[in-house]
């Protein structure tokens, strides 16, 4: 959820530092500090946004010209409230060793008694401080031993999740970082390298990367780097090249990456379907699952396990392998799966969903699933991400770096994905190759329904500007589009601040009615298919108690018109594909509204982009 950067080199560390902290900001935090190394160790920590930070730092570096080596760090609160105390780096009493740390020390309590009661003095209220602390009762204790040696031991202590960074001006020509839970990378330059907690800071250094793993240690100088296992095992890791270049992580000419990422989503789309969907044969290729096919199509059972957007992703998931495959599916919130006890065995399928392939939840519901037989399969956007080496098949949405906190193109990457391997798995099963044919044709026709979708942007900017000061929402839908409903309530809460839920269009009589007046924003996918009429029906209670209806329909509906106060008009589409287009006027009018309220669209209150923590 935080962001770490380091660097080791021959550049000042100072700007290095700040602008890969300026890289991280799009992951969520509350405040932000630098560390710099030269001889001496100095921090400059503080509440507030990584541009205040760098005002202040110019004082910093005037204190210890030539710093090149460095951490900076953006904390999202966890223990502690946002202050300029409990920002990171935290430094140990003699000011001579300095941490930063993401994820959470869960028997820091206990620590924390047992440091105070032999005379440490805490200045946080943060459970990472414990962590700096540790190291230096360790260091008094024997000092003949080393940075690495210590912190390794330090870690040994300590239950819970951390991508820890550690310099000390008693050694200061390396950094040690380790890893547990929450995602480290080591660039590696010339006579230099980066560390952070994405490649987003490191991709306009270089395109070569180690991704260390739970349980690893590594040293960083600037003649290279050894990687360990907390237990002292030497490891050898794979270079990886990153496959993104630093004008995917600029906003291209958009107000904010939320909406540069909304009008990505004809592109990748293509991408996504791009050597998988085979026109010309009709043919679906799933390389990343070949290997495990013919066990996922005969699986007893397939259970899914998610958070938030990829949660609602899953649901659509569900109807598709369901209809198509005829395979019983179960969606199950990852933070709850793994607390539940699930009856999961060698005859079952868990499916991790995660754009970072890094969430917290969804790791700990696939180490429960591994641990008890099944067959773990991973669908997420980062090449490299732990999802993606722990699960023993899976799929790249190749969506892009996804920068804007509240998901958009991850979510229909993530949904296509579903909709290929909801095929696959049909495929000589219950489905000819003829309706896969005809299935694929249409699924590719969608990236240029999706373009003429995005030009009704100053539309939906227009019903924004009426509805932008409701307090509440509701967002109903059915079948395929109940899940699409929830989404749209989503992206509303998550950058508007505005109360909405999303609810199946039927159970609006069992309770939600309730709430439904003149005040009252009702917004209805009511696409033509099996359920039109009942939708029509839908629209009409909320008619009948003065609710304000906005509808998203297909293009020609005029029956409709008649109806809504507004209507947004979306290409015809079978039921199945009809998420795809449906979600995005909903992203567009959650975005509308959210700017028009003054909210930071990029970066809403409270959230982060990666949920590294429980």
């Amino acid at each position: 959820m935080c962001g770490i950067v380091g660097y080791i080199g021959w550049q000042d560390a100072a700007p290095v530092l700040l602008k890969g902290l300026k890289r991280l900001e799009y992951r969520g935090y509350d405040s932000a500090g630098i560390a710099l190394l030269n001889g001496a160790l100095s921090v400059m920590k503080q509440k507030g946004s990584v541009g205040g930070l760098e005002k202040d730092t110019e004082a910093l570096r005037a204190n210890l010209p030539g710093a090149t080596v460095g951490i900076g760090h953006t904390r999202w609160a966890t223990h502690g409230e946002p202050s300029d105390c409990n920002a990171h780096p935290h430094l140990n009493e003699a000011g001579d060793i300095a941490i930063i740390h993401n994820g959470i020390v869960e028997n820091y309590s206990a620590l924390k008694q047992e440091l105070v009661s032999e005379g440490y003095l805490f200045l946080s209220e943060t459970d990472s401080e414990v962590l700096v602390h540790l190291i230096d009762r360790i260091w008094k204790r024997e000092p003949s031993l080393d940075l690495e040696s210590v912190t390794r031991s330090a870690l040994r202590h300590v239950e819970g999740a951390y991508g820890l960074c550690v310099i000390s001006s008693r050694e200061p020509d390396k950094i040690v970082v380790a890893r547990k839970g929450s995602p480290l990378v080591i660039g590696i330059g010339v006579g230099e390298f980066f560390i952070a907690s994405d490649a987003a800071p490191i991709v306009e250094h270089t395109n070569k990367v180690v991704y260390l793993s739970d349980g690893e240690l590594a040293v960083v100088t600037r003649e290279g780097y050894s990687v360990k296992t907390i237990e002292n095992i030497e490891q050898e890791k794979i270079v990886t090249e990153l496959d993104f270049s630093l004008e995917k992580i600029e906003k291209g000419g958009f107000e904010h990456f939320m909406l540069k990422e909304i009008f990505e989503q004809p592109a990748v789309m293509h991408d996504v379907m791009r050597g998988r969907v085979r026109l010309d044969e009709g043919q679906i290729h799933l390389g990343g699952i070949v290997d495990y096919l013919d066990r996922l199509k005969h699986a007893k059972r397939i259970v899914i396990c998610a958070c938030g957007t990829s949660w609602h992703a899953a649901l659509i998931g569900e109807y598709l392998i369901e209809e198509f495959a005829r395979i019983p599916v179960e969606v199950d919130y990852a933070s709850e799966f793994r607390y539940r006890n699930p009856i999961v065995g060698v005859d079952d399928v868990v499916i991790l969903i995660s754009q970072s392939g890094e969430t917290a939840d969804t790791l700990a519901a696939l180490r429960t699933a591994r641990e008890k037989g099944a067959l773990v399969m991973g669908i997420c956007n980062v090449v490299g991400s732990t999802i993606a080496r722990e699960t023993l098949c899976g799929m790249y949405t190749h969506a892009g770096p996804e920068i804007g906190v509240a998901s958009t193109k991850a979510f229909t990457a993530q949904v296509i994905m579903l909709y290929m391997l909801a095929l696959a798995l049909s495929k000589g099963r219950t489905i000819s190759n003829d309706e896969i044919a005809i299935h694929l044709k249409e699924l590719s026709s969608i990236p240029e329904k999706a373009s003429r979708i995005l030009e009704l942007d100053s539309q939906i900017k227009t019903i924004a500007e009426r509805f932008k000061d409701a307090k509440n929402f509701l967002y109903l839908g059915r079948g395929y589009n109940f899940p699409v409903a929830l989404e749209g309530a989503l992206k509303l809460k998550e950058i508007s601040y505005i109360h909405a839920e999303g609810y199946p269009a039927a159970e609006m009589k069992h309770g939600p009615i309730a709430l439904i007046d003149e005040d009252m924003p009702v917004i209805i996918i009511a696409t033509r298919d099996n359920t039109y009429s009942k939708i029509l029906s839908n629209i009409e209670e909320v008619r009948s108690r003065k609710g304000r209806v906005i509808a998203i329909a297909n293009d020609g509906d005029q029956e409709i018109s008649r109806l809504a106060e507004d209507v947004i008009y979306i290409p015809q589409a079978s039921g199945p594909i009809t998420p795809l287009l449906a979600v995005i006027p909903l992203q567009l009018l959650a975005y509308h509204i959210a700017t028009l309220r003054g909210c930071n669209v990029d970066r809403p209150r409270n959230l982060a982009k990666s949920v590294t923590v429980e």
